[in-house]
């Protein structure tokens, strides 16, 4: 007999509906808006490989600073976390305070209390606005683990995230050398044009080897832009 869902908490959006945190078992989580199952902790390796991929050659740093937008069960976090020095700063945008208050109680058995890791800072407000009021070269990597990724309906110039104004702001951020690291449902190839053409080199993975696979796209930091 399958185990019954119990649910842990939940909570009303503004825009998005109720949100659940629901278990079953030991480690068995999911984040439901709705019917539609947003996270599920059993089904995370796109999410480990954003992180990694994004924070590729940063153990060695002395002291990276990273910028992650979005925060969900902190998976991508934990991957972030594991490819960092002791001497790191990592910044995590969450819109939601509830998400922060799951990842610091009953989500913390999945990642080693990630969201807890004295070299973690959760800001509560939207990541495109942090990366608009940065200082220019601030970040040594900026990785977007948001609900929704880029896809065709992207306004190609004026979207907060994924247009090539917000891509231009994210190059500013960024050090020469520096990771943009973003998680999609599906490759785009308009995005990834965006991309670089905005002064990035990038690469889309498509992290595992059967099943349904999600896009990342891995854009490193031009010293000059393309003109």
């Amino acid at each position: 007999m399958a185990i019954p869902w119990q649910v842990l908490d939940r909570f009303e959006t503004d825009d998005e509906g109720v949100l659940e945190l629901r278990k079953r078992g030991k480690g068995d989580f999911l984040i439901t808006v709705g019917s539609q199952i947003l996270m599920n902790s059993k089904a995370q390796r796109s999410e480990i490989a954003l992180g990694k991929l994004g924070c590729r050659g940063l153990k060695t740093h002395p002291q990276p600073r990273v910028l992650v937008g979005g925060l969900g069960m902190a998976i991508t976090l934990r991957a972030v976390l594991d490819e960092l020095p002791e001497t790191a700063t990592v910044v995590v945008a969450e819109l939601n305070p509830q998400i922060k208050r799951w990842c610091c109680g009953p989500l913390a058995e999945l990642t080693d209390g990630a969201a807890s890791d004295p070299r973690v800072t959760v800001t509560i407000g939207d990541v495109a606005e942090l990366v608009k009021a940065a200082e220019k070269e601030s970040f040594d990597a900026i990785i977007y683990d948001l609900y929704r990724g880029p896809g065709p309906q992207t306004d190609r110039r004026n979207d907060p995230l994924y247009g090539s104004r917000a891509i231009a702001q994210c190059r500013a951020a960024l050090k020469t050398g520096g990771l943009f690291a973003i998680w999609g449902e599906n490759p785009d190839a308009g995005f990834e044009n965006r991309l670089s053409a905005g002064g990035f080199t990038v690469r889309c993975e498509r992290p595992g080897k059967g099943g349904y696979r999600h896009a990342v796209w891995v854009a490193e930091k031009n010293a000059q832009r393309r003109t």
